[in-house]
């Protein structure tokens, strides 16, 4: 996997609150998915190596040494943005990874049997806030460098147009899918499905861009809708009169 990041930090190591260590910790983020893929430790020489190189560093505590992840397995994460809490004593890397981030082979170390007490994911779940991100910062770029940035200007009228036209490509694809089944055949065919839903989605981000909505908004909607609220809480006195009365004792 070959990334050429450019990494992204409002902040100067050397302000960081590091614990009577030397040490601040570090959430690590995949970008696409938002899923967390492993937390670790930092030095100052650590953070200042992940925001030189664009790949992720941290301090080892069991070693008492400073690495990069991937160095031996290859499965390195090139950080694009570094980011410190509200109090400066903890950092979050969001980061597109080169493989597997756990030692155990799997895309996260929070993915382990048992560990989780939700849905479990084999893979990166559907997140657009990065992507949404991107369509906005490329709306006043020059036109003639950027594809969106002429698709904005040309109004919501084009904007519709043109997710129409990628709606309809999608069916297609689709359709194309399954007709050609299992086997290779089949494969190459949903492959140009996901590039053909990836362009889709794509545009529909750019037409609630057009308008001024976001991925926020259209996240948040699904959200309520498919997420049980929870049951109210019952009233103090409500509960006292469910309750059974005691029986009479002597």
């Amino acid at each position: 996997m070959t990334v050429t990041t450019r990494i992204t930090a409002g902040f100067d190591p050397a302000d960081l609150a590091y614990d009577d260590r030397g040490l601040v910790p570090v959430v690590v983020q995949e970008i696409a998915s938002g899923a967390v893929l492993m937390l670790a430790w930092a030095d100052r020489e650590a953070v200042e190596r992940t925001l030189t190189t664009g790949r992720a560093h941290f301090w080892s505590r069991s070693r008492q040494a400073l690495w990069m992840k991937g160095e031996t397995s290859g499965n390195v994460l090139h950080v694009a943005d570094v980011r410190r809490d509200c109090d400066g004593d903890a950092l979050l890397y969001r980061a597109d990874a080169a493989g597997p981030t756990c030692h155990t082979g799997v895309r996260s170390c929070f993915e382990n049997e048992g560990g989780s007490t939700g849905v479990a994911s084999s893979g990166p779940a559907w997140e657009l806030g990065w992507l949404d991100e991107i369509v906005n910062a490329r709306r006043d770029a020059p036109a003639d460098e950027s594809y969106t940035a002429r698709l904005l200007a040309a109004g919501v009228d084009r904007c519709a147009r043109k997710l129409g036209e990628e709606a309809t490509e999608t069916v297609i694809a689709a359709l194309r899918a399954e007709a050609a089944g299992e086997g290779e055949a089949g494969a190459e065919a949903r492959a140009a499905l996901a590039g053909e839903a990836a362009d889709l989605a794509y545009h529909l981000l750019v037409l609630l861009a057009a308008v001024g909505g976001d991925a926020a908004a259209v996240a948040a909607e699904l959200r309520r809708r498919h997420v049980a609220p929870r049951p109210p809480e019952p009233k103090p006195e409500a509960a006292a009169t469910s309750q059974t009365p005691a029986a009479d004792t002597p």
